[in-house]
């Protein structure tokens, strides 16, 4: 066991939201040495923890202790589009002194600024290029990047404070393969305390061990999330045993008192004719009677506490089985005829550059997969199609109802509740159909009343997707952009069955090739410049 100082103690943690939802009661955890990774189904608390954690939110009861420096990546990156990019890394100042001493100015508060970080932005751009943004810069601004550039950016302003313990919240959103395998890389290079959210297997199977977020208690498992998987299919193979041992039991104790009634029951029956015959002294029967009387009732309520045992370690090994919810989606219908034109795109200049030549046309109940490094312009064409953002030349036009899930979910209005918020996309529909509708999300009861604002990342989806879905008219054309963002394993499994039953036209942008793959992709779209597709054969330009 190590001996270093434990670096994060949560203590009798207690935290609720301002509208009364419990998150914690009492939560006792520590994290130390090593990469831990925090798992946990959507909504268990994992990103509340990170923001108690990091200072973002106050505990109502209970102590958070951290013995050093915390660097925190939150799950939704936002920068200020105006920043520079050596602000975002925090170098600006000592930047600015420096260039200030190089031409000459000797002013002291210059030396003061720099103090002993001389080579601080050759160890920016070092960073910035182990990253993959070698190519951006330091005077840019952040308004030229991309999504998946800004999580980069943040990491590697991260990177350069050297923070003793870095927070990280489901860092690989928005990344695309090449950017992830730099995340990867800096992942497995850390020397320091890490504590990572995330739904990511591969970034998963780098940590040293793994804490369990269930029911506002953790639990730990040694290891990788591949040697987590094995030792949680035998605890829940053991569970499951145990369940059929007690649900036997519990028949035994049954049956045994079902016998035992009967042959109590023939006693008295027994004890009456003696008694009605009166073939023995009344004082010797009475007293045969109470004894009889007393041994029935002792041994009834043995058998009664056996079996009040046995009902016991039935739930509890019940309790010990994981039965976790998984989102059920239930599409409209929202066939689309196979010939029927759904989309046409013709000689579209997009905002930042990348751009579709001659006509592209999608027919019929097509599956497209969007794919493209990061920046490389997916989000503004989905953006641009959907009618949110104006082409720079050309034209996209949709030939049927569409609808169109943003990867930051900002449909939502974060002051009202989720049964509102979906309302407002279906002023026709009744209280009681949101509200069924929503229990198959998960938003069963008092759940459906919660603030948007309160929600969890994957929380945040399925209310989005209940408010898209139910929306009217419905969709023959959906558009989702990265779609498993902030989706723990079962509700992407989920999800991607829904979508197998989906009879409208899809695109989808995403970076997760097997959840890609699992929901059926007709034509694979690249962007890179121009949009090409790749086929057996290899690349095709549109057009």
């Amino acid at each position: 066991m190590s001996l270093t100082p434990t670096s994060i103690t949560c203590t009798s943690l207690d935290f609720s939201w301002p509208d009364g939802t419990g998150v914690f009661d009492g939560l006792q955890v520590a994290f130390g040495p090593g990469r831990t990774g925090l798992i946990g189904v959507n909504g268990s608390g994992k990103s509340t923890l990170l923001k108690l954690i990091a200072g973002e939110l106050g505990p109502s009861d209970g102590a958070v202790r951290v013995a050093g420096d915390i660097g925190y990546l939150p799950q939704n990156v936002t920068l200020d589009t105006t920043l520079r990019v050596d602000e975002v890394l925090g170098i600006s100042m000592t930047r600015s002194a420096l260039h200030a001493i190089e031409a000459g100015d000797v002013a002291e508060e210059h030396f003061t600024a720099v103090g002993d970080d001389w080579d601080v932005e050759e160890r920016a751009l070092a960073t910035l290029d182990q990253l993959g943004l070698g190519h951006i810069g330091l005077d840019r601004t952040t308004g030229e990047v991309s999504g998946g550039e800004s999580v980069l950016l943040r990491l590697a302003a991260l990177l350069l404070r050297r923070p003793d313990v870095l927070l990280l919240d489901e860092p690989t959103n928005n990344l695309d393969l090449y950017a992830r395998r730099r995340l990867y890389a800096a992942v497995d290079a850390w020397s320091g305390v890490l504590v990572v959210v995330s739904h990511d297997r591969e970034l998963l199977d780098l940590v040293d061990q793994i804490a369990d977020l269930r029911d506002g208690e953790v639990k730990w498992y040694g290891g990788n999330f591949t040697a987590y998987e094995e030792a949680l299919a035998a605890e829940q193979e053991a569970a499951e045993r145990m369940v059929r041992v007690a649900e036997s039991d519990l028949k035994k104790q049954k049956r045994e008192l079902a016998d035992a009634h009967v042959k109590l029951s023939r006693r008295k029956r027994y004890g009456q004719k003696m008694w009605d015959t009166k073939r023995e002294p009344k004082a010797v029967m009475a007293e045969r009677k109470r004894q009889a009387q007393v041994s029935a009732g002792k041994h009834r309520v043995m058998h009664e506490e056996k079996l009040t045992e046995a009902k016991e370690r039935l739930d509890d090994a019940v309790e010990a089985v994981r039965d976790d919810d998984e989102i059920r989606v239930d599409l409209p219908f929202t066939a689309v005829p196979p010939g029927r034109t759904v989309l046409t795109l013709r000689e579209l200049s997009l905002r930042h550059g990348a751009r579709v030549r001659g006509e592209f046309e999608l027919r019929g109940p097509e599956r497209i997969a969007l794919v493209g490094r990061n920046g490389a312009g997916k989000t503004t064409l989905l953006r641009t199609i959907a009618g949110e953002l104006d082409a720079e030349e050309g034209e996209a036009l949709a030939h049927v109802p569409l609808r169109f899930l943003p990867q930051r979910l900002d449909v939502l209005d974060e002051e009202l509740t989720v049964a509102e918020n979906v309302a407002r996309f279906a002023p026709d529909a009744t209280n009681n159909r949101i509200r069924a509708r929503l229990a198959r999300f998960l938003f069963k009861g008092a759940r459906a009343d919660q603030r948007a604002a309160t929600l969890s990342g994957g929380e945040r989806f399925r209310a989005a997707l209940a408010a898209l879905l139910l929306a009217e008219p419905a969709p023959q054309l959906l558009m989702l952009d990265e779609p498993t963002n902030n989706l723990d394993m079962a509700s992407v499994k989920q999800l991607a069955t829904a979508l197998e039953s989906y009879e409208g036209a899809l695109i989808v942008a995403s970076h997760d090739v097997p959840f890609l793959e699992s929901i059926g992709i007709t034509r694979w779209l690249l962007l890179d410049g121009e949009m090409k597709e790749i086929t057996t054969e290899g690349v095709r330009y549109s057009g």
